[in-house]
C-alpha cells in the first residue's frame, strides 16, 4: 500500500503532464486560430471598405472603418467570440491598428502614419483565463490563462516603392486571382470635382503610370466622384470588339483604342457615365469553381475563376485582349456570365435587386461609407439568409487596367484581334446589375495600381488573393 501510494504520485504527475498540459497547449493553438481568423476578417472589412484608396482619410471615413466601433472592429470581435478557446469564449479580445514599427491603438482614425492609410495592419489579441485543471489540482492549481496575438495587413501596391510598410523602391508585385475578363483603359469616366462627364485627354487616369498611386484618391457617397474615385457609380459597356469597331477611338493608323463616356447613338449602349471595356484573352483552361449556368470559356472566366497567369501586372506588354473572344450582343456572353455570377434573376435593371446581392441600403448610386452587403435573395447562402450583411460576396470582382496611353501599340481589329497590352493596376468593383446588352452597373470599391520602380525584383514572389488589395497574416518588425 505504501508502494502504490507514492507510485500515485507519479502517476498524477504523468496523468498532469500528459493531459492538463497538452490541454493547454491545444487551448493556445485554438486561441491562435481565434486571433488568425479575427485579424482576416478585420483585414477584409478594410480591403472591400475602400480605405486604402483614401491614404489620407480625406473623406473622414476611417473612424466608421476602424474606429473602436468601427465595421472592421465589430468583424475581429464578431469571429474572436465565435471561436471557442478551451471549451468556451475568449475572456477579452483587443483590435488594435498600426503601421509597421508603430503601437497599435484602438483608435485607426487620429494619430497613425501615413503608411497605415496604404497598407493598413490590424492585430488581434486574445486572452481566456481559468481554463480547467484536472489532475494538476492537487498541487493547488485550479485554473491557467492563455495568450494569442495575431497581425493581418490590407496590402495595396499603389505607389509601393516610396510608401507602406514596406518601402523597397521596386514594385512588390501583386497578383489577384478571379480576375474578370474585362479590360478597361486608364481612363475615370467621372471627373474630379464631379461636375458632368468627362471624354478623350480630359479624363484622368485611374493610377499614374509615373509612381503607381491612385490618381483620385478619396471617398465619395454620392457616386459622382465628388471627393474621390471610391463609390465612383458608372457603366461598363461593351465596346472594341471586331462587331463593334465603331465604339472606339479610331486612329489614323486604323488601330483603336477603348474610351470614356461614348454615345454616338447607339442604342444599346448605356451611359454616360460610362467606360467601354474590351474582352480579355481567357485561359486554355480558364478555370475553377465554375458554375453550371456560366457555358463556353468566356462565360466561364466571368461566372469562375479565370487563370490568374494572364494578368500580369506591372510587365510590359505581358497580357493579351482578344477583341475576337466576347459575343457582346443581345444576351450575349457578358450578361449570361454575369447573371450566373450574381444570380441577378432577369436583365430588367428595374432600379431594385432581383436576386443578387446588393447594398444597404439599396439607394444606388449612393451607398453609406463603409459599404455594407446584403444577401441577395438568390444568394447560395439561402432566401432564409435574405437581407442578412455579408462580408464578400460574388459581386465584388476584379478588372484589369489596361496603359492606354500610348499609340504605339493601339489595340488591332486585324489579325484576330489580338493585341499584347500592358496591364497598370486593378479595379475593384461590386456589380449592381447587367442589362440584356452586356452593360454592367458597377460601383468602384477600390483601385490598386500595380506599383513603381524598377521592376519586380528577379524571383520575388507576388502577394496573392482574390482581391487586388489583397490580405494576409504578417509577423510586424
Amino acid at each position: 500500500m505504501v508502494l502504490v501510494a507514492i507510485a500515485m504520485v507519479a502517476i498524477i504527475a504523468i496523468a498532469a503532464l500528459s493531459i492538463d498540459v497538452i490541454t493547454l497547449y491545444l487551448a493556445r493553438e485554438e486561441a491562435q486560430r481565434s486571433a488568425d481568423t479575427a485579424a482576416l476578417a478585420a483585414a477584409r472589412v478594410i480591403s472591400v471598405s475602400g480605405m486604402t484608396g483614401d491614404p489620407s482619410n480625406s473623406a473622414f471615413s476611417w473612424q466608421a472603418i476602424c474606429g473602436p466601433g468601427g465595421a472592421a472592429t465589430q468583424a475581429a470581435n464578431a469571429v474572436a467570440t465565435q471561436s471557442a478557446v478551451g471549451g468556451t469564449v475568449a475572456n477579452a479580445v483587443t483590435v488594435l491598428y498600426s503601421a509597421a514599427g508603430q503601437a497599435g491603438q484602438t483608435d485607426c482614425s487620429t494619430g497613425l502614419p501615413a503608411a497605415f492609410g496604404v497598407n493598413p495592419m490590424v492585430t488581434v489579441k486574445i486572452t481566456r483565463t481559468s481554463l480547467p485543471t484536472f489532475f494538476s489540482r492537487i498541487w493547488g492549481n485550479t485554473g491557467n490563462t492563455v495568450n494569442a496575438s495575431a497581425t493581418a495587413e490590407a496590402f495595396n501596391p499603389s505607389n509601393s516603392g516610396n510608401v507602406g510598410n514596406v518601402v523597397t523602391g521596386t514594385i512588390t508585385p501583386v497578383q489577384p486571382s478571379c480576375v474578370k475578363p474585362w479590360v478597361v483603359p486608364n481612363m475615370d469616366p467621372l471627373p474630379q470635382g464631379g461636375t458632368g462627364y468627362c471624354t478623350g485627354a480630359a479624363c484622368q487616369p485611374f493610377v499614374s503610370t509615373a509612381d503607381g498611386s491612385i490618381t483620385h484618391s478619396g471617398i465619395s457617397t454620392g457616386g459622382f466622384g465628388l471627393t474621390g474615385v471610391i463609390g465612383e457609380t458608372f457603366w461598363l459597356a461593351p465596346g472594341c470588339s471586331r462587331r463593334f469597331p465603331q465604339n472606339c477611338t479610331l486612329h489614323a493608323n486604323g488601330t483603336i483604342q477603348p474610351q470614356a463616356n461614348y454615345t454616338a447613338g447607339i442604342t444599346y449602349l448605356k451611359g454616360p457615365p460610362n467606360l467601354l471595356y474590351v474582352p480579355g484573352q481567357v485561359g486554355v483552361n480558364p478555370v475553377v469553381a465554375v458554375p453550371s449556368c456560366a457555358q463556353g470559356a468566356y462565360q466561364q472566366s466571368i461566372g469562375g475563376c479565370d487563370s490568374p497567369i494572364n494578368y500580369q501586372c506591372g510587365v510590359q506588354n505581358a497580357n493579351i485582349v482578344d477583341l475576337s473572344t466576347e459575343n457582346p450582343g443581345a444576351s450575349g456572353d457578358t450578361t449570361n456570365g454575369t447573371l450566373c455570377l450574381t444570380n441577378q434573376a432577369d436583365v430588367a435593371v428595374t432600379g431594385e435587386p432581383t436576386g443578387q446581392d446588393y447594398f444597404n441600403p439599396f439607394a444606388a448610386p449612393t451607398p453609406p461609407i463603409p459599404f455594407q452587403i446584403l444577401s441577395g435573395t438568390r444568394n447560395a447562402l439561402g432566401a432564409s439568409f435574405a437581407g442578412t450583411p455579408i462580408s464578400t460576396s460574388t459581386s465584388i470582382v476584379s478588372l484589369p487596367i489596361y496603359d492606354n496611353g500610348t499609340t504605339s501599340n493601339p489595340i488591332k481589329i486585324a489579325s484576330g484581334g489580338t493585341t499584347p497590352v500592358t496591364f497598370v493596376g486593378f479595379l475593384q468593383v461590386f456589380i449592381n446589375a447587367v442589362d440584356g446588352n452586356g452593360n454592367v452597373y458597377v460601383t468602384v470599391l477600390n483601385v490598386a495600381g500595380c506599383g513603381n520602380g524598377n521592376g519586380a525584383p528577379v524571383g520575388s514572389n507576388p502577394v496573392t488573393g482574390t482581391s487586388p488589395v489583397p490580405i494576409r497574416l504578417i509577423t510586424p518588425q
